[in-house]
């Protein structure tokens, strides 16, 4: 298998396809024990926030107690009963929740113990003023028996969040570790994919250049008059098999100059041979080093106008004076989409079904000498001369080389070996861009995340700082949002965070760049917009998503509504864009204080 140059050429496609494969998985695990972590941190948020509710609570409750022994007014004992209740519920909640750790859930037990006794000694004399024995129920609170289990209750509260915060701790510097961890393997990866390629490379030109030069000096002697056979052991199949061509016909030379009778006449015959054969070895050669240099550079494209230009440049120089155009298949569309031209070509289309390509239902080269020779592809549209090359890999349609003229015989190594390469540039782009959707993307939303809003506001805020053209941020979140969580469920408040998603990326423009921050928080970066013109852009989101009915297993989820905080750029901010994002938060909070579901503009203190 080695012994043959192409081979050499697909397994070293093949070898950079598996290495980034690997990088991909390896990413993947990355990001998900990194979402594990994050989901404890947030866990232990969860306990910290609930337990410090319970105890205000329960603190609600002993005041509205006290409030109303001592003035007999029976508004003080109207919320009594609701926040003991609420402190009840909201501890045994932190007892469920503390289940995977003993010593945590040993605390909230003991806890919910004591807040239960508290919460009896609190009725006894709540009961007696209620039948009116006020003096009855000042005796038992002067007892002093209710502030010693509220004491001892704040000691192990305080206890209990000491020992809570120092987990929350620990889980964060294990996500920060993930993280880190989860970045050096992108770049180490990325490097060894892209030393992988080089060296593949290197070791394939040099494979070419050797037996190349010993044949072409074994050439120039043999112009020189001197006979001399070259070793089949060229180090690849092909050009063992030129080599052995060579000596064949040196041979036959050989026995042309002995044979008197004619030697003239077949010594010319063998020396054209010979010239074609050297022309044919220089171009295949000179041909392989090109896409030797083509294949590395579509190895290291990022972008799809990057591999395009590639296309444009180096395939004219191996096929010239051949138009074409290079389709590549869209999964999601189902289409075969243009992605570079060549020469005087000219798609006209925006691309086309795989069902309409000849090359593509049989697995292999379809071409059209002239009128009537063959089926016509159906994208072509009318009778000309043309040749469709499949692009496959492991079976599946990668894309098709569409050529306006008839390939040779010469050409179809050129042309073999161009798809070869090619075809594999393909499958290698599109891992890199499905490896940078996942980088770049929240996985609920589908927005941008908050990494990739960072980076963009520090490209936009250079940008505008250049140009001069105005630079504006929008920072908004769902109002009331835990309420969804807390009424029906997490899944309810996915539901509602998609949907307000969906409907911000339908109406903000395609050149605004609409990020989640985090949690029910959003970004949107507005380059090219003032605070005022994007206030209209927003107002009319705004009511978009307050006109949302969600529902969830046979429920409405009930009204949404969001608050919007505007701001813009100046050069009195910072260039990493944290003082933009002050502002726009400051805004929204001042929305939040004037009743919410609105949108506010950021001023400058006067």
């Amino acid at each position: 298998m080695f012994a043959s140059l192409s081979f050499r050429v697909a397994a070293l496609g093949f070898t950079v396809v598996v290495a980034v494969a690997a990088l991909a998985g390896l990413m993947v695990d990355a990001s998900r024990q990194t979402r594990q972590s994050f989901d404890w941190v947030q866990h232990s948020g969860a306990v910290i926030e609930i337990i410090e509710e319970a105890l205000a609570d329960l603190r609600n409750a002993e005041s509205g107690q006290r409030g109303f022994v001592l003035t007999h007014n029976p508004d003080y004992a109207s919320s009594f009963a609701s926040a003991t209740a609420d402190a009840a519920g909201k501890i045994r909640q932190v007892v469920n929740m503390t289940g995977d750790n003993p010593g945590q859930n040993a605390r909230a037990r003991e806890i919910a113990d004591l807040m239960a006794q508290r919460i009896a000694v609190l009725k006894q004399p709540l009961h007696l003023g209620q039948r009116g024995d006020f003096v009855g129920a000042l005796a038992i609170v002067s007892r002093g028996r209710g502030r010693e289990l509220m004491d001892a209750i704040a000691v192990r509260v305080e206890a209990f969040l000491d020992q809570e915060r120092v987990l929350q701790k620990m889980r964060q510097e294990a996500t920060e570790e993930r993280l880190t961890i989860g970045k050096w393997s992108a770049v180490i990866g990325a490097a060894i994919v892209a030393l992988l390629a080089l060296v593949g490379s290197a070791l394939i030109v040099r494979a070419i250049r050797k037996p190349l030069h010993t044949m072409l000096k074994a050439m120039t002697h043999l112009g020189d008059g001197e006979h001399s056979r070259i070793a089949t052991t060229m180090g690849s199949r092909e050009f063992a098999q030129l080599a052995r061509g060579y000596n064949a016909m040196a041979d036959r030379l050989a026995a042309a100059v002995a044979d008197q009778a004619g030697s003239e006449q077949r010594l010319q015959v063998a020396n054209t041979s010979l010239e074609r054969t050297a022309a044919t070895l220089r171009d295949r050669g000179d041909v392989i080093e090109l896409l030797g240099g083509m294949a590395h550079r579509m190895q290291a494209a990022r972008t799809d106008e990057e591999l395009a230009q590639i296309i444009r440049v180096f395939v004219p120089r191996v096929l010239p004076n051949i138009p074409g155009a290079l389709y590549a298949h869209n999964n999601s569309r189902n289409l075969l989409v243009p992605v570079a031209e060549w020469g005087d070509f000219g798609t006209g289309s925006d691309g086309f079904a795989p069902d309409q390509c000849w090359a593509l239902r049989r697995g292999q080269a379809h071409w059209l000498a002239g009128t009537g020779d063959d089926i016509v592809c159906a994208h072509i549209g009318h009778d000309e001369a043309y040749h469709c090359e499949p692009l496959l890999a492991g079976g599946e349609v990668i894309g098709v080389l569409h050529l306006r003229a008839q390939i040779g015989t010469e050409s179809r190594f050129r042309l073999t070996v161009l798809a070869e390469n090619i075809a594999s540039a393909l499958v290698n782009h599109r891992l890199q861009r499905s490896l940078r959707e996942q980088t770049i993307r929240d996985p609920l939303t589908g927005l941008f995340n908050r990494r990739y809003m960072e980076e963009a506001m520090t490209i936009e805020i250079a940008r505008t700082a250049r140009s001069g053209a105005p630079l504006s941020l929008v920072m908004c979140d769902v109002d009331h949002f835990k309420r969804f969580n807390d009424d029906h469920g997490h899944d309810a408040g996915d539901a509602v965070l998609q949907a307000v998603a969906a409907e911000m990326k339908k109406r903000f423009r395609d050149g605004d760049v609409v990020c989640r921050f985090g949690g029910e928080e959003f970004t949107v970066i507005a380059p090219g917009t003032s605070s005022e013109a994007l206030m209209n852009r927003v107002e009319s989101v705004r009511q978009a998503i307050a006109e949302l009915s969600i529902r969830q297993n046979g429920r409405t989820l009930g009204a949404i509504s969001m608050s919007f905080g505007i701001a813009t750029w100046n050069d009195t901010m910072t260039r990493d864009g944290s003082s933009l994002i002050q502002a726009a938060d400051a805004a929204l909070y001042q929305a939040k204080r004037e009743g919410r579901n609105r949108a506010n503009v950021y001023r400058l203190a006067a």
